[in-house]
């Protein structure tokens, strides 16, 4: 039965239109792959000598060791926000005489066959070698290189134990970033050092052969465990039972004295608060407020004019990048009945640009607190400000008219790519690069001064010139109109 699924997986994936339509996409990532191979090989082999040469005093094997524990959290994270349960279409298997146990084990076992853990074994390998050609005992090395495997294969069930438990609440990758800041803040403050903790106890192991069983025990209970969470949600009605949830009213009567938009400001911000995609936009506002606290508490940062611009642009734009790069396809789901109303399309238009130029105008006021580290950096963020306004909205909103690729509101919010295409990647360069070269250009030979000077006046005139540019605007989404239409109602 196995074999048959492995052929069925094999058929699904070179007979699916995305194979067929991403061919190009998927030579890049077997490029990629490559890539990574060759760097970890060159880690595994050249890791011993590197670490003999910057610490001669002290045996390589034990600050490697001592090093594991940062790599653990930092796997864990990556596999969280990048890899996923590799689930089969198991419906059509679920009227079939096939027992769920056997398509659970299947699932599991295709999982623990990931890229994510073949790709540290290209390091673990090559050190364990290299480790034994130095005279290091070989049994030892064998015990500590198994270990390490069965610490992969901890992290790969351990994840979707984290992703299943977190799966339905929003913004779910925060539980496992408090708790991996808690764990590195424990060992960075000295209150307990995880890597001597993690690192002595990967030594005791090589060292005791017999104690490789706990990391096997442990990899057995996080196996069981998703083996039993997969098998109580492998049912038909289980996998066609629809969410129901308690939609709450908010007060939008302010919107309406925005006029004939209004209509249009309330369903954003209706489609912004009910939708997993769409809020994490607008919770993403946080961390753009944050953001300038990982820059300007450190001297070399704080001092620096060049980073101020950027993380002013970032500051007070991060719901302006966040969500207009997504405009129109937000409107994807029902993009076809809103084009069949009797409405403007400026109107449609300039309901997103309020939206935006408000968020930019708030996370600037939010922001005024840094002035607390020199008024250049608050003048630094008022001119990103209103250069946003003026200049990176429009932008925004020309760039929407060339997206073609649909969302679905209900995905996770966490790291998801699904309707992301050239466009959004094309588009940051001009958003973050351009107001950057401007104001270093202009501070280099003129002063900071002149520079913020050019900022400020490059976003008043884009201000001033907003609705000629809000008609050129409007009519490239008239001209590409039905395009969108078609392109929004394809399901891949």
């Amino acid at each position: 039965m196995i074999k048959h699924f492995l052929n069925l997986e094999w058929k699904q994936y070179f007979r699916s239109s995305y194979w067929q339509k991403n061919l190009a996409l998927n030579i890049l990532l077997v490029f990629f792959a490559l890539y990574f191979v060759v760097v970890f090989l060159a880690l595994g082999f050249g890791l011993l000598p590197i670490l003999k040469k910057m610490y001669p005093e002290q045996d390589p094997f034990i600050v490697a060791n001592s090093f594991l524990f940062f790599w653990i959290i930092a796997d864990l994270m990556i596999r969280f926000f990048l890899q996923k349960l590799p689930v089969m279409s198991v419906k059509p298997l679920l009227t079939l005489p096939i027992k769920r146990s056997t398509v659970v084990h299947f699932v599991l076992g295709k999982s623990a066959l990931s890229f994510f853990n073949f790709l540290p074994l290209f390091a673990i390998i090559p050190f364990s070698i290299m480790l034994i050609a130095n005279g290091y005992v070989a049994s030892m090395v064998l015990t500590w290189m198994f270990t390490m495997i069965c610490i992969v294969l901890i992290i790969n069930f351990l994840n979707f134990i984290i992703e299943a438990l977190s799966a339905e609440t929003e913004l779910s990758f925060l539980p496992l970033i408090i708790v991996v800041g808690i764990l590195y803040g424990l060992d960075y403050f000295e209150i307990v050092s995880m890597t001597d903790l993690v690192g002595n106890a990967l030594i005791g192991i090589a060292n005791n052969p017999t104690l490789i069983l706990i990391p096997l025990a442990i990899l057995v209970l996080c196996y069981g465990y998703n083996y039993k969470i997969l098998k109580q949600k492998l049912f038909l009605d289980s996998s066609l039972k629809s969410k129901v949830t308690e939609v709450k009213a908010a007060d939008l009567s302010w919107t309406k004295r925005f006029g004939n938009i209004a209509p249009f400001m309330q369903l954003d911000l209706k489609l912004i608060w009910r939708n997993k995609r769409t809020k994490s936009s607008a919770f993403l506002m946080i961390i753009g407020l944050l953001y300038g606290l990982f820059f300007y508490t450190q001297p070399i940062y704080r001092d620096s004019l060049y980073a101020a611009s950027f993380v002013g642009i970032f500051s007070t734009g991060i719901f302006l990048i966040s969500f207009g790069q997504f405009i129109p396809a937000w409107d994807s789901g029902y993009y076809k009945m809103l084009m069949s109303q009797n409405i403007k399309y400026e109107q449609y238009l300039r309901s997103k640009f309020i939206l935006m130029i408000l968020s930019v105008a708030i996370m600037f006021v939010l922001g005024i607190p840094y002035i607390y580290y020199g008024w250049k950096i608050l003048v630094m963020h008022f001119a990103a400000a209103i250069y946003n306004i003026g200049v990176n909205s429009h932008i925004m909103l020309y760039g929407g008219s060339f997206n073609r690729k649909k969302i679905d509101l209900n995905q996770r919010a966490a790291f998801n790519y699904q309707g992301t295409g050239a466009v959004q990647w094309i588009i940051g360069l001009p958003i973050m690069l351009i107001p950057l070269i401007i104001f270093s250009v202009a501070n280099f030979f003129a002063g900071f001064e002149v520079g913020v000077a050019v900022l400020i006046l490059i976003g008043i005139t884009g201000i001033v010139l907003h609705k000629k540019l809000m008609k050129l605007i409007t009519k490239r989404y008239l001209n590409s109109k039905y395009k969108m239409i078609d392109a929004f109602s394809q399901d891949s």
